[in-house]
């Protein structure tokens, strides 16, 4: 028979953390699911075993994920790193894959604190090797205190670049540019959400810290970039741009690039669960309630993976979920429920109110959501842009049928690294938005799972089986 257990969470970052912790406080058992040998997510990597060095190079956010790390040590729950979950059914079935072995479990709620992703950034030459997310940068330097050689070159747009500038100047790396693409017309569009954003001043405040102490260091900084290309033979060596009406050149060992944030939708799809486009941020995001509940009963969305909010946003939406999970199971009163809310929607509304102006001014430039013909858009089968325009003139009118095409987003990712690209190209041939043209159908397995790992899979009893033979 497969385990049962009240809540399993999936995914150990800020939202998962503090949901398991919540949960666990009111008396549920716990299962929390993380691909990563430790708990922590991407903000909150390796933190388990830091040292002094390493919060000084990483910055004063990062140790705040300790609380949530000692809100494990409950006897409530249990972890299980190391494992990939490879599907999620609406009966609350979780499939996982851990040490070459598969296994199912059955839950009376999911939480889903399955995070962000970073947005694909195509542009020619951008798979070259020595090209890389910026959000790779960070996990080396987090998870191995690994840091670039001289002549490091940060490009696209969004806070992240800032951080990690910041960052690597505290590790002693000399970084040779910012190369920043934010159309300059965001900022005047941003102004309007400027008295929201004040609300929340701290993130304005900590933006300008980083600008100041990057400006200080005299990083050269880019700003309205485009015409991006990253030159050299195999490796890339040098990065050409447009900035200020003039042509540039610079030399570079690595090119860490960032185009902002999006929510991995990988098992909301694979669900069936409707999901709504978001204009500014070009993305989508699943359709939950105000407790992240989505229209399956028992599953929740907590989270950067139901919309991005950042760390803090996250957890309050992971308490928010594991109270309404704890209710539905008895476990606490309505009146509780609601009461124990409270002080977390409070919470929730002073970290979101600064989200309006974030999202429009880092909204992506139109020329790294819809690259040229000769780019490669989906790295896995190397298809381009140009393609994948050919197959619109051809006929073909959404994603799912450009696999029959040419296969982009049947390789190894599944289409999770191609997937918005491919929607914004087949949306700007055709002329319309990325809401009419849709997404990719994704079906389970969602990660790649080998044949001996199913054949490990528990078979139901001899009664489940005997049912299913009348049924």
């Amino acid at each position: 028979m497969p385990e049962r257990t009240d809540l399993v969470v999936i995914g150990a970052g800020p939202a998962g953390m503090a949901a398991a912790a919540c949960a666990a406080q009111r008396d549920l058992r716990v299962l929390l699911i993380d691909e990563q040998p430790a708990a922590g997510g991407q903000i909150y990597r390796g933190l388990d075993y830091t040292d002094r060095v390493k919060l000084e190079v990483l910055g004063p956010d990062y140790p705040r994920g300790r609380e949530l790390l000692d809100g494990l040590a409950q006897p409530g729950i249990r972890c299980l790193p190391e494992s990939t979950v490879w599907q999620v059914t609406r009966e609350r079935e979780v499939f996982i894959s851990r040490n070459g072995e598969a296994d199912v479990v059955v839950a009376d709620r999911i939480v889903l604190a399955t995070g962000a992703m970073e947005r694909a950034m195509p542009f020619p030459g951008w798979t070259r090797a020595g090209v890389m997310n910026a959000g790779a940068g960070q996990i080396l330097l987090k998870g191995s205190a690994l840091i670039p050689d001289d002549n490091a070159v940060l490009a696209g747009s969004g806070p992240l670049l800032y951080l990690l500038a910041w960052q690597y100047l505290q590790a002693g790396v000399k970084v040779g540019a910012i190369l920043e693409t934010t159309p300059r017309s965001n900022l005047i569009q941003a102004m309007v959400h400027l008295p929201g954003a004040l609300r929340a001043n701290a993130y304005l405040r900590k933006g300008i810290g980083l600008l100041r102490a990057i400006r200080r260091s005299r990083v050269p900084h880019f700003r309205g970039v485009t015409a991006l290309r990253a030159l050299g033979s195999a490796q890339v060596e040098s990065v050409a741009f447009e900035s200020g009406g003039n042509a540039h050149a610079l030399p570079c060992s690595i090119l860490l690039l960032h185009q902002g944030v999006v929510p991995n939708v990988q098992i909301t799809r694979s669900l069936g669960l409707e999901h709504d486009w978001a204009p500014l941020p070009r993305c989508w995001h699943p359709r939950v309630s105000a407790w992240g509940e989505t229209a399956i009963e028992g599953i929740y969305v907590a989270g950067d993976g139901g919309g991005i909010g950042g760390a803090e946003v996250a957890a309050q939406q992971g308490r928010l979920a594991a109270l309404h999970a704890a209710q539905h199971l008895g476990a606490i009163s309505v009146q509780e429920c609601e009461s124990q809310a409270r002080p977390v929607r409070r919470h929730l509304a002073y970290h979101l109110a600064v989200r309006s102006f974030l999202d429009t001014l880092y909204s992506p430039a139109r020329e790294y959501l819809c690259p040229s013909n000769e780019t490669i858009i989906c790295r896995c089968e190397e298809v381009t842009a140009g393609s994948v325009r050919e197959y619109v003139r051809l006929g073909c009118l959404g994603p799912n049928q450009t696999k029959a095409f040419g296969r982009p987003g049947m390789g190894p990712c599944q289409g999770r690294l191609c997937g918005l690209t491919v929607s914004e190209v087949i949306a700007g041939a055709r002329g319309v938005s990325p809401a009419e043209v849709g997404y990719y159908r994704v079906r389970p397995p969602i990660k790649p799972i080998t044949l001996g790992e199913l054949a490990t899979l528990p078979l139901p009893d001899e009664q489940q089986l005997e049912a299913q033979d009348i049924g």
